[in-house]
């Protein structure tokens, strides 16, 4: 099985620190990428190096609390495992945090025995979520980098281009907000996931224009994903200044 990669976020530099120990004490297959002292370090280091399968955090830090964390963890990274650490006093206010899909919590002190337990639920989940997903690259797609899942994002289009394809549908296969996987695809690509569909459509059906002759323009919109012929059209001249039969004419 491939490591489960965690971040801890925690204010208190002990607790921190044997928070870190005793989760890669407690099992090997347990890998921590990232120990910080507030939630917006951990929103940076998951937009710019990583996404881990699990985040433990504390609710009361600076910057941006646990609360916050978590709510932003779950609008763009939906997949992600997320515990909550609390005090007695602040029970109540950790319940809230289960309405925001968080697995569960951890009471202050940290018992051993609890986090052993939870680690354990924690992995079997996780083995259960990996056994189900169908795709290789979806399976580890977690684990990279916003630029590496930007990699993947793409040439899963490159190979799924030709069907009916949308932004919300590429979002739901990898378990990432849309609207946060256009701005990632943006920020390392140049273009729109959506430009980058339609840029691949139509530089393949230049190229069937230009080599398949026998076939007409509505069989080509249909090759590279546009079932209507009039819609294909509009955007073929809209991408070359020439319409389909334009661009097909011009190479006789």
């Amino acid at each position: 099985m491939n490591p489960i990669k965690v971040i801890v976020a925690e204010d208190e530099p002990l607790l921190l620190r044997t928070l870190v120990n005793q989760i890669e004490r407690t099992d090997a297959l347990f890998h921590v990428i990232e120990a910080a002292n507030d939630g917006e370090s951990v929103l940076r280091f998951m937009e710019n190096t990583q996404v881990p399968d699990i985040i433990i955090t504390d609710i009361h830090m600076p910057v941006l609390d646990g609360i916050g964390l978590i709510k932003a963890v779950e609008r763009d990274y939906p997949a992600v495992k997320k515990v909550i650490i609390s005090g007695y006093s602040e029970f109540e206010y950790a319940q809230q945090a289960l309405k925001a899909n968080v697995i569960d919590y951890l009471l202050k002190p940290v018992k051993k025995v609890d986090l052993e337990e939870l680690l354990s639920k924690l992995k079997m989940l996780i083995e259960s979520d990996r056994s189900d997903l169908k795709s290789p690259s979806l399976l580890e797609n977690r684990q990279y980098s916003a630029e590496e899942v930007v990699k993947t994002v793409a040439e899963f289009i490159k190979n799924n281009y030709s069907r009916e394809l949308s932004l919300e549908d590429i979002a739901k296969q990898f378990n990432i907000n849309a609207p946060h996987l256009s701005k990632i695809f943006l920020k390392y690509t140049g273009e729109s996931p959506s430009r980058y569909i339609m840029t691949l459509r139509m530089n393949e059906a230049k190229h069937l224009l230009s080599l398949k002759k026998e076939l007409s323009v509505k069989e080509i919109g249909e090759t590279v994903g546009y079932p209507d012929p009039f819609y294909f059209s509009r955007i073929f001249k809209q991408f070359t200044g020439m319409t389909p039969t334009e661009y097909k004419n011009r190479l006789i």
